[in-house]
């Protein structure tokens, strides 16, 4: 495996870690990340690096802010695949939240079914795309990760299925 793309995955491997452990991912190692996929890029590529660099970590931001703003994600989980798009470009950063987006799908399911919880799960996406038609995509306060009662999903198993599906696909 490309030295790149062993980086990126240790960032994902190491975020789940930390996510799974406390709940947290330490920005030390989103910005550090992020930074030091932007100093590899430029030296090794030079402006052009860079601006890979950055275009695939504004991807990265831009593909989980989204869910972020309305309340369903933290925003850790957001600065790690801002970092991995920094090291990965964006078109591996395209695939790699297509593939998280898929995983995350399937493991809010499991976690939902394993805690008794999906019947309940599925009435609040139905809630919150009822909520969204009529009043636009804003947060919805009963339902959020603020203040829902349901189980938690440490976003970063998926971040880091995601990252291997890239990986191997690629």
């Amino acid at each position: 495996m490309p030295g790149i793309q062993l980086v990126a995955l240790s960032i994902a491997v190491a975020a789940c870690a930390f996510d799974l452990r406390t709940r947290r991912i330490p920005n030390w190692l989103t910005f550090g990340g992020a930074a030091a996929g932007f100093v590899f890029h430029l030296v090794t590529g030079g402006m052009s690096g860079l601006e890979g660099s950055a275009a695939g970590w504004a991807l990265g931001i831009a593909l989980l802010l989204t869910p972020y703003w309305l309340g369903g994600m933290g925003a850790g989980d957001v600065k790690l695949v801002g970092a991995l798009g920094a090291w990965l470009g964006p078109v591996d950063t395209f695939w790699l939240g297509m593939y998280t987006g898929i995983s995350g799908a399937v493991a809010a399911l499991v976690v939902s079914a394993w805690h008794g919880y999906l019947s309940a799960a599925l009435s609040n996406v139905w809630l919150l795309l009822a909520h969204w038609r009529v009043n636009g995509l804003r947060p919805v306060p009963e339902l959020t990760l603020e203040t829902s009662r349901g189980p938690r999903l440490a976003y970063a198993v998926p971040i880091l299925v995601g990252t291997v599906v890239m990986l191997w696909l690629r």
